[in-house]
């Protein structure tokens, strides 16, 4: 398992009261590991599939960016990850996430949505 998004193991709450008794982990809670989207030489999309018969498209690499200006919409090259809020590792691997400061051919770019779970990379410019 990747990550546990299910109930914790805990038996105590925070006041020190007990807990009741609950069922063990299962596969249904499970989430799957980080998609770590590299700034790339091409756009490399991979379908997953997920429950109910629907698919996610995971954004593994980006090369362009939708930003968003004054005069409309845009679609920019991306040259590198300048600072990431969650992780200043991510800077340095250029790894892009929700709210990363991305360098483009026409200025700095704040991403706006959430790359690896989208399939595009959007922005606005700073």
């Amino acid at each position: 398992m990747e990550n546990y998004h299910g109930p914790s193991g805990s038996t105590t709450k925070g006041t020190g009261g007990k807990r009741g008794r609950r069922s063990d982990k299962k596969l249904c809670y499970a989430g799957g590991p980080f998609t770590a989207t590299k700034v790339g030489k091409e756009d490399v999309r991979v379908l997953k599939m997920a429950r109910g018969k629907t698919a996610k498209v995971k954004l593994k690499a980006a090369r362009f960016v939708n930003v968003l200006t004054k005069e409309g919409t845009k679609r920019v090259a991306i040259r590198n990850v300048l600072e990431t809020p969650d992780n200043r590792h991510h800077a340095r691997q250029n790894i892009i996430t929700k709210g990363a400061i991305i360098d483009t051919e026409i200025g700095k770019v704040k991403v706006t949505n959430r790359v690896g779970q989208d399939g595009v990379v959007n922005g606005r410019l700073l």
